[in-house]
């Protein structure tokens, strides 16, 4: 794209954190009373000061990047510390810290989603990050009965079957044993089926945090689920669903269908990001069901059963299923559609001035690549065709960025994604068409964010 102003704008970023402790309070004081809608009301209350914050904020970029007086910039003219004394010593942390001027990139629980902290959600900061890889600290969490340190020494692994014609031999494997077998490492997105939920309605949230940040992507590495299945005599014939079972307090269970282990892509993953597993994310072993809802992802994984016909466990009779206008649900909807957000400009954050911007954001599909992103600036009326940034992977976050010079008017910035099979985002309209408005989970609706004449971007939906 020729860019007609070169002149870059500036951006304050999204305040991290919207709601103190006692707007926390607040909003599970309004849950127990039954009140509907508080997590919206308590969000639009913590951000009221929004403009009082973004002039606040415009005032420090002001100073913190002065224009130069006639005699030059200080900050260039004037050595500052680190560049005329001895800086601290070699691997003074044994593992090493982000810096202290990152303090405020955290991944963060949303107020009032939950009762308990130990069955609860934490979102990665979708709208700090580069690339596609997700740093292990800052990935998204959900757990259902808190997190675990598990000695690695004492898990164990158990295959068996439903009966010895479906599966001859059960195994029980250490973890010694499945890290001594040869290992594949693969780039994979991992998405809650409920991320986005709280937009089904309306608008609820304010920023891409908490909006979109039940996903993150990761490498892992582990050895194919197949592999162990073949040490154990499957009868691939028979066989055609395996049960994952992990190790935490909510027995937390998943059907996966054969045909997804005997493509060899579902790992038993010990590894990611080139270190083993967090405990928040299951160390020390877990699933990996690229493409799948990520409750499937089955975390401190103890046992794999093999029969021939679907579980219907509680996890996947009672909650993670799609309720329709009907009255009736789907089950077994694990697929992640195609779906796409733009990360910046995003909600909470400030545009400073006109000039040229570069807009980004992350595409993904759990049916494979990416294949194609747009970009509107106009609600949706005109779209142009983002750049991929490589490398564009199956089942993997993909970024994309596109040119746009803002004229200072307002201006609603959204993008759209097809993947490889040819499917293609759709709007709120069209989701709710079939969806209705009670849905909690598959959300892959076209994020709209509002920037208005102030430069400050708001989380909106088009009607």
């Amino acid at each position: 794209m020729q860019v007609d102003d070169p002149t870059p704008g500036r951006l304050i970023k999204a305040p991290e954190n919207f709601i103190d402790p006692a707007g926390v309070r607040a909003v599970f004081s309004e849950a127990k009373q039954g009140r509907r809608d508080f997590i919206r009301r308590a969000f639009a209350s913590a951000t009221a000061g929004a403009a009082a914050i973004a002039t606040a904020s415009s005032a420090r970029a002001q100073s913190a990047n002065p224009v130069p007086a006639e005699g030059g910039d200080a900050n260039i003219l004037e050595l500052p510390a680190h560049s005329t004394g001895l800086g601290n010593p070699v691997a003074m942390d044994g593992y090493g810290k982000p810096s202290k001027f990152e303090a405020n990139v955290q991944r963060r629980p949303s107020p009032g989603l939950t009762q308990t902290a130990q069955s609860s959600v934490s979102f990665a900061p979708l709208q700090s990050l580069f690339g596609i890889v997700t740093p292990s600290g800052l990935h998204f969490e959900r757990h259902h009965q808190g997190w675990w340190d598990v000695d690695p020494s004492k898990h164990r692994l158990m295959i068996n079957g439903s009966d010895e014609k479906i599966l001859a031999t059960p195994k029980v494997f250490t973890m010694d044993e499945i890290m001594r077998m040869p290992p594949v490492s693969r780039f994979h997105f991992i998405e809650c089926g409920a991320n986005t939920a709280t937009e089904w309605g309306n608008v609820a949230v304010p920023t891409v945090q908490y909006s979109h940040g039940m996903l993150s992507c990761s490498e892992f590495t582990g050895v194919p689920l197949k592999l162990l299945l073949d040490q154990c005599g499957v009868d691939y014939k028979r066989a055609r669903y395996v049960l994952g079972e992990g190790a935490d307090g909510s027995s937390m269970t998943r059907t996966l269908p054969m045909e997804l282990v005997e493509s060899g892509e579902v790992l038993v993953a010990y590894g990611q990001n080139g270190e083993m597993l967090r405990p928040e994310n299951g160390y020390p072993l877990r699933l990996v069901v690229p493409g799948v809802q990520g409750v499937s992802w089955v975390k401190y994984l103890r046992r794999i059963e093999v029969g021939d016909r679907p579980y219907a466990t509680k996890d996947e009779a009672v909650h993670y299923i799609d309720l329709m206008p009907g009255g009736l649900h789907r089950q077994y909807t694990s697929t992640q559609e195609v779906k796409s957000v733009v990360t910046s400009p995003s909600g909470g954050q400030v545009l400073l001035d006109k000039g040229f911007y570069n807009i980004s954001g992350l595409a993904w599909s759990g049916r494979g690549k990416v294949a194609r992103v747009d970009v509107s600036v106009d609600g949706g009326r005109n779209w142009r065709s983002a750049r991929l940034e490589t490398p564009v992977l199956s089942k993997c976050l993909t970024r994309f960025n596109i040119d746009w010079v803002w004229d200072g008017k307002p201006a609603i910035v959204q993008s759209r994604a097809t993947d490889q099979t040819g499917h293609v985002q759709g709007n709120h309209q069209q989701l709710r068409a079939v969806r209705g408005t009670r849905s909690i989970y598959h959300n892959s609706a076209i994020q709209s964010w509002l920037v208005q004449e102030t430069g400050e971007v708001k989380n909106v939906q088009l009607s």
